[in-house]
């Protein structure tokens, strides 16, 4: 299984990956994911990296007509080279800073930062376990001061996010540990989740960071 990202041009997509569509829906003062749509599992597919497809999420070679640029600008440090530790009295939180504004990491507690500072109540331990967990990009990691990680092993699969409440499309949520290449051939640190522009717009490519809100991206 793996993702090849190709000069200017789109993600092919290998190994019989399977693809769906998650809704980031409100639910009370946080979010939760929803099913939409599930697509035929194909061996290999191309998925829209320039935004401009009329066949969303997959390419229909509209980045040759746009003139597209996707040059990668991405940090290829691993996540523990990039990221800082917060310290909580029950509960650590490692953050490296790439944001997606999923907004998983608000909850009707407050944010996952402020959760752990409170981390010896058991409520908010478990509100800042759920709302790192659930980040798209792996940008947190919550971690038990025995040193476990609080993280959900996840099924290969690719999610094409949708954002009704910004009235946006969202990234390519990519989930349990699959290769993304680089167009150079650079293997990207194998992660459990995350998030893959496909407006465009992103100054962090391959990586989302959250232009698609910023540009109202939509599918056509």
């Amino acid at each position: 299984m793996k993702i090849k990202i190709i000069k200017d041009g789109p993600y092919i997509v290998t190994g019989g990956i399977p693809l769906k569509e998650s809704i980031i829906t409100p639910k009370g003062q946080g979010y939760e994911y929803r099913e939409g749509k599930t697509y035929p599992v194909m061996e290999q597919y191309s998925l829209c990296r320039c935004g401009k497809s009329k066949n969303h999420p997959f390419c229909d070679g509209s980045h040759v007509e746009d003139g597209f640029k996707g040059k990668e600008r991405a940090s290829k440090e691993t996540y523990f080279e990039r990221a800082v530790v917060y310290k909580g009295p029950d509960l650590d939180l490692i953050d490296d800073n790439r944001c997606g504004f999923a907004r998983f990491c608000h909850t009707e507690m407050g944010t996952v930062w402020q959760l752990i500072e409170k981390s010896d109540d058991e409520y908010c331990r478990a509100l800042a376990i759920k709302g790192a967990s659930e980040c798209p990009t792996g940008r947190l990691l919550a971690v038990a001061k025995e040193g476990y990680f609080y993280e959900e092993d996840h099924e290969p699969g690719i999610e094409v996010l949708q954002d009704p409440e910004k009235e946006v499309a969202a990234g390519l949520y990519v989930k349990g540990g699959i290769q993304i290449e680089g167009e150079d051939g650079f293997l990207y640190e194998v992660r459990n989740r995350a998030l893959l522009c496909r407006c465009g717009r992103s100054r962090n490519k391959p990586f989302c960071d959250g232009m698609h809100v910023v540009v109202k991206f939509k599918e056509d």
